[in-house]
């Protein structure tokens, strides 16, 4: 694909090694890293060292890992969003009425991020923390973030996303996919039955905006051992959308209208 005259190859190199450590990949060597990012040794070798000069990585002269400093990078973005700081204090009261863990993301590209979290106990085999992705097609707060897409843009997004089978539960036809957004948008919440990983359940809600746009979404989630998705639907969607109403009031002073 042909880039514009502004574009800054390097800029996108040196990130893509950043990228390259995540939680399955916490320390990688030189090679790991030209291989993952499909750069040769000499050029991986320089954007490490710089990296590692300017404090985002740090190494015992074999492995390379991420520094704390990285997170930097992200916390610009997160301490000028005023959502998160508006929707915790909700979320808190949420967690502590029913008793299980919710989370608030937005949609980055084809994935949900999570802007906040208060958990209750550990469900998942993977730890969620502010910063963490998962793919919107499997979770409960991407299929309402999907929903509040233009068609145009939910139609680019089911035709190019990798609906791969993360559990046999997994919706992975675009169709049928597209048959439960629909469904989402018209009932205005969304509950994902073991799709992400097997024994978790979610439902979510969006978070509107003052301009009536989706600003997030926010979830609870619960062991299936815990709750059917009746059971579900009757005990913690009410105070689900209780708390969206109350966090998207309060995001409607904090915020101007544009």
């Amino acid at each position: 694909m042909p880039r514009e005259p502004y574009y800054v190859q390097s800029l996108e190199r040196g990130l893509a090694v950043i990228r390259a450590f995540d939680a399955q990949h916490r320390e990688l060597t030189l090679s790991d890293v030209a291989r993952a990012c499909g750069l040769t040794r000499a050029a991986a070798r320089r954007f490490l060292l710089t990296l590692t000069d300017l404090g985002y990585v740090r190494t015992d002269g074999r492995l390379f890992s991420l520094a704390p400093r990285v997170l930097e990078l992200g916390y610009s973005y997160l301490s000028s969003l005023s959502l998160p700081e508006v929707a915790e204090p909700h979320l808190e009261r949420l967690v502590t009425q029913v008793r299980e863990s919710s989370s608030l993301s937005v949609l980055d590209g084809d994935d949900v991020v999570y802007i906040a979290r208060v958990p209750t106990s550990r469900i998942m085999r993977v730890a969620i923390n502010v910063g963490t992705r998962f793919p919107a097609y499997a979770t409960s707060m991407g299929r309402v973030l999907l929903a509040a897409l233009p068609e145009a843009e939910l139609d680019a997004y089911l035709s190019r996303a990798k609906l791969e089978p993360l559990t046999d539960r997994t919706i992975t036809s675009p169709d049928l996919l597209r048959a439960e957004i629909a469904r989402v948008r018209v009932q205005g919440h969304a509950l994902v039955d073991q799709e992400l990983e097997e024994g978790l359940r979610a439902l979510a809600a969006p978070i509107h905006d003052r301009n009536g746009e989706a600003a997030g979404a926010v979830n609870v989630s619960i062991h299936a051992a815990r709750a059917t998705v009746d059971e579900i639907r009757e005990r913690l969607l009410p105070p689900l959308l209780e708390a969206a109403a109350a966090i998207e009031s309060d995001l409607k002073v904090a915020t101007p209208r544009r």
